[in-house]
């Protein structure tokens, strides 16, 4: 007799990873219950945005490091099940998982750190901190209701393609509200912010596409 292969599918990992996101969620909450409250409703809730400005706090405070973590590991885990499904993968393999949050959070921690050096450079910080801050806020914001998808799909009837028209549609609101708290920046400065979108929001993404494929 022919010895047959068998082939089996470990998606262990991702019960685990979820559950270290979990523990992220309730370390958040033990750090600081308003700030995990305010930035999940920051959607709704723009008083917290503008406090959070206001306030300053460093990058590297723990809850801010913490909450860069969680959301680099939500926004890698939708990108690997996306990148999945369209069978860029043939297994659910925990190392291409790793692969792709490599890249998601050098690209987050690259881009922001040039935001940062040329807002100095040109000295505009002050225009454009709140711009930054609130843009960081809501991509937290949205890190958390991508959770409750990725939970539905890995665990229901749900398929991806629901993950995928979710996580559109939770990416546009965050732009739009974006734009509204922004209003005064961006059209003020219209044609400065459509070339911020194409040097520092589409080009990136781009490259980033045509580097993973």
């Amino acid at each position: 007799m022919q010895a047959i292969e068998k082939t089996l599918i470990d998606t262990n990992w991702i019960t685990l990873l979820f559950l270290f996101l979990f523990t992220c969620v309730f370390l958040l909450k033990g750090l600081s219950h308003a700030k995990l409250k305010g930035t999940v409703s920051s959607f709704v809730n723009h008083t917290f945005v503008k406090a959070e400005v206001e306030e300053k706090t460093s990058f590297f405070s723990l809850f801010k490091c913490v909450i860069f973590v969680f959301t680099m590991a939500v926004l890698s885990l939708v990108i690997y099940k996306v990148l999945l499904f369209y069978d860029f993968w043939t297994s659910q393999d925990f190392s291409n998982y790793m692969k792709v949050l490599s890249i998601v959070s050098s690209y987050f921690l690259i881009k922001w750190a040039i935001e940062f050096v040329l807002s100095y450079l040109f000295v505009i910080q002050k225009q454009v901190y709140f711009f930054i801050i609130s843009k960081t806020i809501y991509l937290y914001s949205t890190a958390f209701f991508l959770l409750i998808s990725l939970v539905l799909v890995q665990y229901s009837q749900l398929n991806i393609l629901f993950l995928i028209y979710f996580s559109v549609f939770v990416f546009s609101i965050r732009f739009l509200l974006h734009v509204i708290i922004n209003k005064k920046l961006v059209f003020s400065e219209l044609f400065y912010f459509i070339l911020y979108l194409c040097a520092f929001e589409i080009a990136p993404l781009f490259i980033l596409f045509k580097w993973m494929f």
